[in-house]
């Protein structure tokens, strides 16, 4: 049997930390990698000491039907990626890479594609993270941050020597 690579040894990490999430829509699991050690893990939950969805059977977005990507004022869920950030000094991050795994809740199956939200891509930003590791439909894909910086996150761009939002364009 050969030997797995080391962008789905951490990936396959990832995946079991998701096995922790509280959410009821998605479960993620992150996990922070730099220089080979892992520097911190993070899964999707409630705040410390508050109601996990899992525990209180509601879902305010699924039981509004809400688009992925829209409204996450209504989460009661920190995301893995901003768990993992939050438990890891700057520091270590600096150079870094992040894995992330998306697990439909409903049917335990992996996400076809496992993308930071835009509020998670800021502050893997400000981490100083450099990639994040995904799978996209089964195969390992590395994004790399500075791309995100490069194009303001998708979310403006210049026209004619104007800053005009994409949000509205659609």
């Amino acid at each position: 049997m050969p030997r797995i690579s080391k962008e789905l040894y951490y990936l396959n990490i990832a995946r079991e930390v998701a096995g922790r999430s509280t959410c009821l829509r998605r479960k993620y699991g992150a996990v922070i990698v730099n220089n080979d050690q892992i520097i911190s893990t993070g899964y999707c939950g409630a705040p410390r000491d508050t109601e996990n969805c899992v525990d209180i059977g509601v879902c305010i977005r699924k039981q509004m039907n809400v688009k992925h990507g829209e409204h996450y004022e209504w989460c009661r869920s920190v995301h893995a990626e901003q768990n993992a950030i939050i438990h890891a000094s700057r520091l270590e991050m600096l150079n870094s890479t992040l894995y992330l795994i998306g697990i439909d809740y409903d049917t335990n199956q992996l996400l076809d594609i496992s993308e930071p939200c835009k509020i998670c891509k800021r502050l893997i930003i400000n981490a100083g993270i450099t990639k994040v590791v995904t799978l996209d439909h089964g195969k390992v894909t590395a994004m790399e941050v500075k791309n995100w910086t490069e194009n303001n996150i998708g979310e403006i761009e210049q026209v004619n020597g104007e800053w005009v939002s994409r949000i509205q364009q659609g």
